[in-house]
């Protein structure tokens, strides 16, 4: 009988079918990146607040004050007398009722100089110039309480983390596509709730709810693209990533047009219900339903894979091997029972932790250059699609592994250059950090595309889910890091940045080579092709430079 990729191989490995479904789910990366970056926009600080003096609603209606008048009344007294104090988390400790006067209300507190005027903090009553323009006007997520604005996107990263669990794990058992639909059907609905949550903590609750369907289908989606094409075109998961960065470039578009955080939230909510549709045009795994010995639907699958294609099989096609492993209900100790899965595993945990942490970090860390925030956001997501045409020409040119691990080694190396340059030439400073950011952005995208190639079928999807988890982890310490390390020096994340990212770089120069080869289908197949590249492994590290020219001739 003739595996999988013998029958791929004649049905079309990237024919018009599978560049159709490419394209589709591709659109997954640019929603995906809605949710993933959203915080931004649905999170913009108010541009003018101030805290309301108890009864001053009354007040302004009784005397016809406008929305100025009243904060003229009700910050300019602050402003004048206690320089300090900007009516934004302090008020006047005074009640304005029927007595108070329209034309002076702060006459009747005259035994109190301008600069000695009762104060209080302010702890709702907050009015704003536009109350539902961002949640941190719909819910008072200011002063004290500005803290939650923070807590919302680790609320969405654990949605992430928990995605990864269990919905990579449902994946593996229960099939890619179905799966995947209903992580579409998921983030579509959380993120309706989310745009009309009645109060924060309704939003957080599907916020993380959001997060969790929301990595189920960025996480699938990839798993199924890459399942379908051949060895020699699974760099389309580099493609994605693409997307990914288009959605980035796309999101600021739409929350200038919209005005309001709740359109936004629906805007780039609502397109996942068009996702559902896929159920007619995207088929399920071949690979997978071999796995679980559905050998006739897998073939079926084939044949009109082939037709699609213009091709046809060959009658002596009338049943693909199935893999003679076990199938059992996926758990870490499957990923970590062997000798190489292991090595593989905790190297691959590594590099998402690193990747995610030093990314979010540099991000953080250049922040907004001033200016527009629309406009600065977008070069932002600009500056990171270079790093996937450079993964495409050098890819299949020299494989995974040097890209790997030489991107990770230059977004160290410039780290380190960026922490010891003076401050006096930002724009060298400026440069050298993005060069840190375009390395660290390849790594990101490779990990992605390698964890796929060094896991076998039967653990696939659940093996990229759980090792990606060290991703949202990576993601939720990052700010940590970045500003308690900074309070002691400001350079000091970027030697952090720096140790992780080289570490990372000679670690992932351990992992097998997979440019060419096809995916492995079972455990055993991982353990051989880990000793077939022993051989390239040992040319890197005994005789360097001379074994690591060697290598680069063998993988060219």
């Amino acid at each position: 009988m003739p595996s999988f990729d013998e029958v791929l191989k004649e049905a079309g490995e990237f024919g018009r079918f599978q560049k159709r479904v490419f394209f589709l789910l591709c659109q997954t990366g640019i929603t995906f990146s809605f949710l993933f970056a959203s915080v931004v926009f649905l999170g913009q600080a108010p541009d003018d607040y101030w805290c309301r003096i108890p009864g001053a609603a009354e007040l302004s209606e009784r005397c016809g004050w406008t929305l100025e008048e009243e904060q003229n009344f009700t910050v300019l007294p602050l402003r004048l007398g206690n320089r300090s104090s900007s009516g934004e988390c302090e008020r006047l400790d005074v009640v304005w009722d029927a007595s108070i006067s329209c034309a002076s209300p702060l006459a009747g507190y005259g035994n109190h100089s301008t600069g000695n005027l009762p104060l209080t903090l302010c702890h709702e009553n907050w009015m704003y110039k536009q109350p539902h323009s961002s949640i941190v006007s719909e819910y008072n997520l200011v002063c004290g309480s500005a803290w939650m604005l923070d807590l919302s996107q680790a609320i969405l990263n654990l949605g992430f983390l928990a995605g990864a669990f269990t919905l990579g794990y449902a994946a593996d058992r229960y099939g890619r596509i179905l799966i995947y639909l209903l992580s579409c059907l998921g983030v579509g609905i959380c993120g309706i709730i989310v745009a009309f949550a009645p109060n924060f903590t309704v939003f957080l609750i599907f916020r993380f709810l959001q997060g969790v369907f929301g990595k189920g289908t960025w996480m699938t989606c990839y798993v199924i693209v890459t399942e379908i094409v051949g060895s020699d075109q699974r760099i389309v998961g580099i493609v994605i990533q693409i997307f990914f960065t288009l959605g980035i470039m796309i999101l600021p578009g739409i929350a200038y047009l919209v005005p309001t955080w709740q359109g936004i939230q629906l805007a780039i909510s609502l397109p996942n219900f068009l996702f559902l549709l896929y159920y007619w045009v995207v088929p399920e795994s071949p690979r997978w339903l071999l796995t679980r010995k559905k050998g006739e639907k897998a073939l079926k699958i084939m044949h009109s894979i082939a037709k699609h294609n213009g091709k046809y099989l060959s009658p002596h096609y009338s049943e693909i091997t199935v893999s003679s492993e076990e199938v059992s209900n996926p758990s870490f100790l499957d990923l970590v029972r062997t000798p190489r899965m292991r090595r593989n595993t905790l190297i691959l945990m590594y590099a998402w932790f690193t990747s995610a942490l030093i990314y979010q970090g540099l991000v953080m860390r250049l922040g907004i250059v001033g200016g527009n925030l629309y406009l600065d956001f977008f070069i932002s997501g600009a500056v990171e699609l270079p790093a996937a045409l450079l993964i495409l020409v050098t890819i299949d040119r020299i494989g995974r592994r040097l890209p790997f691990a030489i991107s990770n080694i230059v977004a160290g190396i410039a780290c380190l250059i960026t922490a010891f340059l003076p401050e006096d030439i930002p724009w060298l400073k400026t440069t050298v950090a993005t060069l840190g950011r375009l390395g660290i952005t390849m790594a990101f995208e490779i990990v992605y595309l390698v964890n796929t190639e060094l896991y076998p079928t039967t653990l696939r999807n659940f093996g990229v889910s759980l090792c990606s988890s060290l991703c949202d982890l990576g993601g939720i310490i990052a700010p940590f890091l970045l500003f308690r390390l900074a309070a002691i020096w400001l350079e000091l994340p970027l030697i952090i940045f720096s140790i992780l990212a080289v570490v990372c770089g000679l670690l992932v120069l351990l992992l097998p080579e997979t440019k060419g080869i096809s995916l492995p289908e079972t455990v055993e197949d991982v353990e051989q092709l880990s000793r077939y590249d022993m051989y390239f492994i040992a040319s890197t590290w005994v005789g360097f430079p001379g074994g690591f020219l060697l290598q680069l001739y063998q993988l060219s």
